[in-house]
């Protein structure tokens, strides 16, 4: 990963999914670590901290999260176009080390680029596939499906 990537990597992360436009089947990325969080998976003692446990105006200053799909592309090679972002959706999680923000960012094309990805192992999956994995990515997938559906 570029420098560029490995900065913003430490505060900040993305799930990422595609919605087909004429079914809204909704799949999100498992990448080749197992984990549906960009670039690296959450620290296994990672908890999602609900909306009253934490306040926006004494985080300091937040890169704004079409920053992070730009970020993410470059350091992918992907064109920046392929990752738009939800504007509305906006998670932390406190980690041993520090609190991280969560993105959702949805891929722009028809279909899902599996070819992109399947040589590192990466995978779209519905939510209900993802079941079973770390506990704060399974709150986070849950919110984000909520946030997805409207």
């Amino acid at each position: 990963m570029t420098a560029e990537g490995q900065a913003w990597a430490s505060s900040a992360r993305l799930i990422l999914y595609h919605s087909q436009s004429t079914s809204a089947r909704t799949l999100f990325l498992r990448h080749g670590s197992g984990s549906v969080i960009a670039p690296e998976p959450l620290p296994f003692l990672s908890t999602v901290l609900d909306e009253g446990e934490f306040n926006i105006g004494d985080a300091g200053v937040f890169l704004h999260p079409a920053t992070l799909a730009r970020a993410y592309c470059v350091a992918l090679d992907l064109l920046p176009s392929l990752l738009q972002v939800d504007a509305e959706f906006h998670e932390r999680v406190d980690t041993p080390q520090h609190t991280l923000n969560i993105y959702l960012a949805r891929f722009t094309c028809i279909d899902p680029p599996r070819q992109l990805f399947a040589g590192q192992g990466g995978k779209f999956c519905a939510i209900t596939e993802l079941r079973g994995g770390h506990p704060a990515e399974m709150d986070l997938l849950q919110r984000a499906y909520q946030a997805i559906m409207g």
